[in-house]
């Protein structure tokens, strides 16, 4: 017996992750599109937009390619959705990674994922260079900002905004690399293609759409887990809407963020 939900089925678009979520970004122009409730830093549509393709051809200059595995170890930051994005548009695949992992950890999924750069923040330099001996295949570690013997992140602005043109399959091309809670075993990498995301996000939209873009957004759930990746950072940017990144949940200033930004959906 075949059941089918009384819903009509959901249109998946045969595209690759970025032209899905940035597609509105140039009209969008100067609205704030995220914004870090700590520092103040932000990016405008349009100014993510090219953040994300200076990134990106910034990693290209640096020798990643279509299908390299590119690490990304750091709390909520405006700088980790224009990393996780600059990653997957030219066809490399980000595997992101729970910041207060043991440098253990860290070490085992980028040896078993083999990746070849790690992002991360200055104050885990230490961590992610321990767990990097560990990881052959780590070639750098680049930092958000800078910190002695790391690339500095604005070494990857330097390229012009022009990344490489790359064919990507959606069905079949890996985009994003997160490993499981390893519940019932080790962590175990979930290979999740481009029409995976791309499915998701429009599953979320259907029936009716569940963020707007009147709405402002808290991101206090983790972007490295797929709900925080997906139904926080990937469907608020597709909207429109504008969302206030927190590096961590903290009762005070959580209801602050909900006060000072008028926060509409949390």
């Amino acid at each position: 017996m075949i059941l089918r939900s009384p819903h009509p089925d959901v249109e998946i678009p045969n595209t690759p992750l970025v032209p899905f979520v940035m597609a509105r970004a140039a009209e969008r122009g100067d609205k704030v599109a995220i914004v870090c409730a700590t520092t103040g830093r932000s990016y405008t549509y349009a100014g993510l937009a090219k953040a994300i393709a200076q990134v990106g051809a910034g990693l290209a200059k640096r020798g990643v390619k279509k299908g390299d595995v590119v690490g990304l170890v750091s709390p909520n930051t405006p700088d980790f959705a224009v990393v996780f994005y600059a990653i997957t548009s030219i066809g490399a695949i980000c595997s992101t990674v729970n910041p207060i992992a043991t440098a253990e950890e860290i070490g085992a999924q980028f040896a078993d994922s083999e990746a070849i750069l790690l992002f991360t923040i200055p104050e885990m330099f230490e961590k992610c260079e321990a767990a990097s001996r560990m990881a052959s295949t780590v070639r750098e570690i680049v930092v958000f900002g800078e910190h002695r013997g790391a690339v500095p992140y604005a070494e990857f602005f330097a390229h012009g905004d022009k990344p490489p043109a790359v064919e990507i399959d959606p069905a079949n091309d890996v985009c994003v690399l997160p490993y499981s809670s390893g519940t019932s075993g080790i962590p175990k990498g979930v290979m999740l293609t481009h029409r995976n995301l791309v499915a998701n996000l429009c599953q979320i939209r259907e029936p009716a759409t569940m963020i707007g873009a009147d709405d402002r957004v808290v991101g206090v759930l983790p972007f490295f887990h797929i709900y925080g990746m997906v139904v926080i950072m990937g469907a608020a940017l597709v909207e429109g809407a504008t969302i206030v990144s927190m590096p961590r949940f903290e009762l005070e200033a959580f209801l602050k963020v909900l006060q000072d930004h008028r926060i509409t959906y949390a």
